[in-house]
Parts: C-alpha cells; sequence; structure tokens
C-alpha cells in the first residue's frame, strides 16, 4: 500500500467544492480545508505509488479551481 499527503492551493471561493470533489474520488482517504498557506490537507492511498501517482495525475489534477499541489510521499 502507498500513501501520499496532499498539500492544495485553490482559487478563492472553491475551497468548499474541491474538498467535496476530493472527498468523492476513490483513494481519498481524507480530504479536510485547512488555515495557513495551503487550503486543503488530503490523505491518497492506493495499492502502490503509480496507482497513487495516476489518481494524481488523472483525476485530481484535473479538478477546476485547483491552482497548486505540493505532494509528500510516505515512507516506512
Amino acid at each position: 500500500m502507498a500513501r501520499v499527503y496532499m498539500l492544495v492551493n485553490v482559487l478563492p471561493g472553491k475551497d468548499v467544492f474541491i474538498r467535496d470533489t476530493l472527498r468523492g474520488i476513490r483513494g481519498v482517504v481524507t480530504a479536510d480545508l485547512v488555515t495557513g498557506h495551503y487550503d486543503i490537507a488530503a490523505v491518497i492511498e492506493g495499492k502502490d505509488a503509480s496507482d497513487v501517482f495516476d489518481k494524481i495525475l488523472k483525476k485530481i489534477r484535473k479538478i477546476k479551481g485547483i491552482n497548486r499541489t505540493e505532494t509528500f510521499v510516505a515512507v516506512e
């Protein structure tokens, strides 16, 4: 199993919509609004790193209103 932590910056007014959209994607374990430099913190899991990054590239980064993401791969 692979896990990444993703921090997301969104366009103004899009935070709740993007959080809810993220929560509807299979493999997104959590997606929460946060305070600070980023708007959303999410945890994404998959069977391996390729599976997780496939979700990020094909589903998450295509969500309109996402300005920037930063991804941290969990290591054991």
